[in-house]
């Protein structure tokens, strides 16, 4: 049992609001959490749409399904359903006391057309993502914290290169961190082949279930690139159109995530599409056909791979970090990018840039510096992750922090 760092998120919003969706890919955990929740803090009925009988009983009628819970419930894969929403809508907008339905679901619904008037107001969404670093090690991470304070501390990390592989290959579902490698690979290609054959299948009518697999392969090559549609569509030999939905289908069942450019006053000059990636580090370097050993071998292929795998960290990060800020990319027309950006709600941002080789130069820090530059004061600094191991003052505002500062950055108290 991994103690989940959202947790706390996930009581506070049963605490004052009706419906709670805690949404994500998957075998990420949703159902273990929610059941955690119920046994010890937030008493609940449980009821899962995988269970045949419950799923008849829900899609025969909607309305008098959810009528018939006087308690507490928690839902498990609620998009299996669509109508349910509506009827939760009727039952919250008769009764607005808060913790009322703790709902799950493994597809992003704000994508669900029947969802989304039930949201405002009546609903908080939180996503759960694959184990961190930190909660395979018991801890909470608030590195996304850390970058926004008003200083940093320097000081040397012990991760080895061979333990960050090991880290990058793993990934973070639960069930794969817990198996060795060549067991994996076996839960891996489970996994892939179920969650497109039923997943994808639930929620859309997709004719051509034999192209997904090498496209999401064709995703999972591009890992940190820029989304380049029409490339992809050559090489897969999909339509246009059909890889769009495709692609969309993806993104909703959390298997594939965008981030976007960030383009604050700066449209003119920046490069608008999103850069691609996985949701899962395990996952991309499965779908990639590499392993720890292959990933010491080939630092063009480690590369992508270990940006993949701390642009997932910052995401996951994001969800329960006490600064709310939006992770994006920076790219000018120029050249110049930095690999990934994060935005605070007043519009102050940190540059981080990715490298995965363990020495650092003045040339890795071209798009930190063309982003404080156009950034003005909104630019409080920039942060070189690298898979060295010595923490580096480059600068009033710029650092250069080994990897493993994401999960091992010190907590405010500690030493």
């Amino acid at each position: 049992m991994y103690r989940r760092n959202i947790s706390h998120a996930l009581l506070e919003a049963l605490r004052d609001t009706p419906a709670v969706l805690l949404q994500g890919v998957r075998q990420a955990g949703k159902s273990t959490l929610v059941r955690e929740v119920a046994a010890r803090q937030h008493p609940a009925r449980y009821l899962t749409l995988d269970d045949l009988a419950v799923l008849a009983a829900a899609s025969a009628d909607p309305a008098g399904f959810i009528g018939g819970f006087e308690g507490p419930v928690i839902i498990d894969e609620v998009q299996r359903v669509p109508d349910l929403f509506l009827a939760i809508k009727a039952s919250i907008d008769r009764d607005r006391r808060p913790g009322r339905f703790l709902l799950t679901g493994s597809a992003n619904v704000l994508l669900l057309p029947k969802a989304s008037e039930f949201l405002a107001g009546r609903m908080e969404l939180l996503t759960l993502w694959p184990l961190s670093q930190g909660e395979l090690e018991g801890r909470e991470e608030h590195f996304v914290d850390a970058l926004f304070s008003d200083q940093l501390e320097h000081r040397a990390y012990t991760t080895s290169r061979s333990d960050l592989l090991r880290r990058m290959a793993a990934g973070g579902f639960p069930e794969a961190v817990q198996r060795k490698p060549i067991r994996r690979r076996v839960w891996y290609d489970s996994y892939v082949t179920t969650i497109l054959q039923r997943n994808i299948r639930d929620m859309a009518n997709v004719e051509g279930l034999t192209a997904l697999p090498r496209l999401l392969s064709l995703i999972a090559a591009r890992c940190g690139s820029l989304l380049n549609v029409a490339e992809v569509s050559r090489t897969s030999g999909l339509p246009n159109s059909t890889l769009r939905r495709y692609l969309a289908l993806f993104e909703a069942a959390f298997l594939v995530q965008t981030i976007p450019a960030w383009a604050a006053g700066l449209e003119s000059r920046l490069v608008k599409s999103p850069r691609v990636y996985l949701s899962d580090s395990g996952l991309a370097c499965h779908l990639n056909g590499v392993d720890e050993e292959k990933l010491s071998r080939d630092p063009n292929i480690a590369g992508p791979l270990f940006e993949n795998f701390v642009a997932m960290e910052l995401r996951k990060q994001c969800t329960w970090s006490r600064t709310r800020a939006q992770l994006f990319h920076y790219r000018l027309h120029t050249g110049h990018e930095v690999d990934l950006l994060l935005e605070r709600d007043d519009g102050v941002v940190v540059g981080v840039e990715v490298k995965f080789a363990a020495t650092v130069g003045a040339a890795d820090l071209k798009g930190l510096k063309a982003l404080r530059e156009h950034a003005g004061n909104r630019f409080l600094r920039g942060i070189l992750l690298y898979g060295g191991s010595e923490s580096i003052a480059l600068g009033s505002d710029l650092h250069a922090l080994p990897v493993d500062a994401l999960w091992a950055y010190p907590h405010q108290g500690e030493g």
